[in-house]
């Protein structure tokens, strides 16, 4: 098990992202890489910067929101990503992943969308509310001075993949501004409704995006969060959709979040690749502009 991780991590670092249904061993797989295999190369391509982080608030329908954007600290200009919390917030081990993606080469605004709406953290319910303040920090995030090309991508975590899907789709924000969507096992339905909905079916939205798809997830992960992300991608690539499909084997639930005592050897090994393929996915829609 732990080799199979290890492969997919290895290979990661070189190959670009593929997506496959098929077993998880031999060449041409999603994860296999005939430069790492062949010759020995490893990560040649991944760059790292130091980040540093900057605190701002901006204003919708007389809510405050306040946001965190974390960006490579030489002061040049990078890719816009518009970055999205799930059910726990922006706490200290979001905050995280926003810097892991800034240190890859983007601007990434992550909008903290409980506090200025004083909602909890892990609220049940959902607030439909936030999906037009997240939509707002794009309008943030595309003003900025510092960012190449006018547009961006979304990355999510958990819930906020049902938040940057509506941004994109109900806000008609696709193609124009956004040009990708990443999701880490990513909630692709109304968190409101029931347990059918939940499990058995997805976000009709998920059907309408014309943007190229990427979904990272372990085989492990919870039953009906697998599922319908499962059948949200293959309805959507069934459609003519561009999506990519990244499962990783022996892997569970929240692998980039997980920490301390509760963190393996196959979460950091699925984190470290997953930000590899994140990275190349939003390059290729950014750069190329």
């Amino acid at each position: 098990m732990v080799r199979g991780i290890a492969g997919a991590f290895l290979a990661g670092m070189m190959a670009g992202p593929l997506a496959a249904d098929e077993a998880q061993t031999g060449d041409g797989q999603w994860w296999w890489d005939d430069g790492w295999w062949q010759e020995g190369q490893l990560n040649p391509d991944i760059e790292n910067y130091e980040v540093e982080v900057e605190r701002l608030e901006y204003e919708r329908d007389d809510v405050i929101v306040p946001a965190m954007v974390a960006r490579p600290a030489d002061g040049e200009d990078y890719p816009a990503i518009l970055w999205s919390h799930g059910r726990r917030g922006l706490d200290h081990l979001a905050e995280l992943h926003v810097k892991r993606l800034a240190a890859r080469g983007f601007v990434v605004l992550a909008p903290d969308l409980y506090t200025g709406r004083f909602i909890e953290t892990h609220p049940l319910d959902h607030d439909y509310e936030l999906e037009g303040d997240l939509d707002r920090g794009l309008d943030e995030l595309l003003a900025r001075e510092d960012i190449l090309g006018d547009r961006a991508c979304l990355v999510s975590i958990t819930r906020g993949g049902y938040k940057t899907l509506k941004v994109a789709v109900t806000h008609e924000r696709q193609v124009d501004d956004v040009a990708c969507w990443a999701g880490y096992y990513p909630h692709v339905q109304d968190p409101n409704l029931g347990e059918p909905h939940q499990v058995y079916r997805y976000a009709s939205e998920f059907n309408q995006l014309e943007i190229p798809v990427m979904i990272l997830i372990g085989d492990e992960e919870q039953y009906q969060r697998h599922r319908t992300a499962k059948m949200a991608a293959d309805g959507l690539k069934d459609r003519g959709g561009d999506v990519t499909w990244i499962e990783y084997p022996g892997v569970g639930r929240g692998f980039d979040f997980r920490n301390g005592d509760n963190r393996t050897f196959a979460d950091d090994l699925a984190a470290r690749d997953a930000m590899v393929r994140v990275t190349r996915f939003v390059n290729e829609h950014l750069r190329k502009e």
